[in-house]
């Protein structure tokens, strides 16, 4: 495994360590939590940041980069009504990620 790889794996695993997509939005769809749950609030904007920490803490390569993109993730947590693309926490790590994008491009 090259060097690339194995930062995206790590990347990828820590992304997955809080992310609520996995757990709790099957319980929205099912119905035994609210959308506007605060609780599910926290977690969310908890992994935002965690989202933003990892693409701060190392320097991805270009050919890398576009696979840490937050936009489908987030796009389920607004289709959900969790969230919605003017939340302050998903305009900023859009903003993030494309400045750090930018560059590549």
């Amino acid at each position: 495994m090259d060097d690339h790889e194995a930062q995206m794996r790590r990347a990828i695993g820590t992304l997955l360590q809080s992310d609520p997509l996995i757990k709790l939005l099957q319980e929205v769809r099912m119905g035994r939590m609210k959308a506007t749950d605060p609780g599910l609030r926290a977690v969310v904007e908890s992994w935002i940041s965690v989202y933003a920490q990892v693409l701060q803490s190392e320097s991805f390569a270009a050919e890398i980069l576009p696979r840490l993109d937050p936009a489908p993730r987030l796009q389920v947590l607004v289709d959900a009504g969790v969230l919605s693309w003017d939340h302050p926490a998903t305009r900023d790590l859009r903003e993030l990620f494309h400045s750090l994008l930018a560059p590549v491009a």
